[in-house]
């Protein structure tokens, strides 16, 4: 497959979001193939492993059939070239995201000037959303429900609930 029909969308997913399944909805129909690949950063403390995180995406994502799953670590631009792939997407959810995004993509465009980025912008009702917010209102008993796909809110009750003591979320 040539590496101009694939693309891949980088992050930590920890946990995936419905705002992050939003984006890879929408890089997929662009794509003939899109690679969620997830970063393993050893120095980051994440409160899911790599294999949850790459399970819940899969589970997340598994409507989408020309979407594939995986992990990487070290440098994007690196990984991309092993794979083939030319075309970074990445998702802007408020303007602040952007002065961050704007500098990795130059930054990737330094190390590989073959390597484009393709900024997709989230719906308004994504553009709170993160990672961490969720695990944190989460932790303190807000309901997330609407914010995370099945298996996730699933999973952040098994992970978080026996040490919260309660559960306002039922």
């Amino acid at each position: 497959m040539s590496s101009q029909l694939r693309a891949i969308y980088p992050g930590s997913f920890d946990p995936i979001t419905n705002g992050h399944v939003f984006i890879a909805e929408r890089a997929a129909a662009l794509f003939e193939e899109l690679y969620v690949s997830i970063l393993v950063n050893p120095q980051k403390k994440s409160a899911f492993s790599i294999e949850e995180r790459q399970e819940m995406a899969q589970e997340a994502l598994s409507h989408l059939p020309n979407v594939r799953v995986n992990a990487f670590e070290g440098l994007l631009v690196d990984f991309m070239r092993q794979i083939q792939c030319r075309v970074v997407v990445r998702g802007l959810r408020a303007l602040s995201d952007f002065e961050y995004e704007f500098q990795m993509a130059q930054m990737n465009r330094q190390l590989a000037p073959e390597i484009e980025t393709l900024f997709i912008v989230t719906e308004a009702r994504y553009s709170y959303l993160s990672s961490h917010a969720v695990k944190d209102v989460f932790r303190f008993g807000g309901a997330v429900q609407n914010m995370v796909p099945p298996g996730v809110y699933r999973r952040l009750r098994e992970r978080f609930l026996p040490f919260r003591g309660t559960d306002r979320q039922e």
